[in-house]
């Protein structure tokens, strides 16, 4: 359950704009490219690729590139059905 939420308002110049409600942000396990490679059998150069396709997010935290745990489980680990 998600409880970020955006809401949009306009100010007293008529300009429309976002207010960002961080009361309680999204919970996101961020880990490092390298950790995420080795957990997943996968090189940093793949995980790389895939930020740069869309296939999962990057998080800049400062210098280092982060990426969310659960999403990469969700989008790297597909399951292959079964012959029977």
């Amino acid at each position: 359950m998600d409880t970020y939420q955006e809401k949009e308002f306009i100010n007293k110049g008529g300009t429309t704009m976002a207010v960002h409600d961080r009361s309680q942000p999204p919970a996101l396990t961020l880990v490092s490219l390298a950790v995420a490679a080795e957990t997943y059998g996968v090189s940093i150069k793949t995980l790389r690729r895939r930020i740069s396709d869309g296939t999962v997010h990057g998080y800049r935290v400062g210098r280092l590139i982060r990426v969310d745990a659960d999403e990469l489980r969700e989008k790297l680990l597909i399951e292959m059905p079964s012959a029977k």
